[in-house]
């Protein structure tokens, strides 16, 4: 049996200077250009599994065929409507967060809970269910495209413990303050 309690919830992002996750319409492919697997190995290293949002899966089912792989265990889907052929590697979710986070966090197996996705983290941080925030600064300025966090997400106090350059990336890490 696993133990959730020890691993963390943490928010995982790419970020443009700018403040952008995604590029206008989503668009992520930005992101491969500064950043691989190899880049923070510990990070993956680290992870048990993943709860992401259904617009963000769907833009990494996109984004499949341009060799971009990611290995962060289990695979967790939270949506209000599972697509009508799953996907047999990963699991469709339609309860509410906290029992998403709970039964991912199950899966992780100690390791930690990747949470991707612009709203999937707006309600993990809003309900207090995130103890870090990890972010990918890149070197490039998008002007336009998904911020990192919606505007009506309320003020959360952050922590800073880390940060780590590898090449023209920068690895932030944040405590959310409870």
């Amino acid at each position: 049996m696993s133990d959730a309690s020890t691993g963390k919830v943490v928010v995982n992002r790419a970020m443009s200077l700018d403040g952008f996750i995604a590029g206008p319409d989503h668009a992520m492919d930005w992101i491969f250009e500064y950043l691989t697997a190899e880049t923070f190995p510990e990070v993956m290293t680290a992870t048990g599994a993943m709860l992401v949002g259904r617009g963000t899966y769907e833009v990494a089912k996109r984004m499949a065929d341009q060799d971009a792989p990611y290995e962060g265990g289990a695979q967790f889907v939270l949506t209000h409507e599972p697509p009508e052929k799953p996907d047999p590697s990963v699991t469709f979710l339609t309860c509410d967060v906290e029992e998403a986070v709970a039964t991912a966090r199950s899966a992780a197996g100690g390791k930690n809970l990747e949470i991707l996705g612009a709203d999937v983290a707006a309600q993990c941080l809003q309900r207090g269910l995130v103890d870090e925030i990890l972010v990918y600064v890149l070197p490039v300025l998008l002007g336009d495209g998904v911020r990192f966090t919606p505007p009506s997400l309320d003020r959360i106090d952050l922590e800073p413990f880390s940060n780590t350059q590898s090449g023209a990336v920068t690895m932030l890490r944040f405590r959310v303050r409870k």
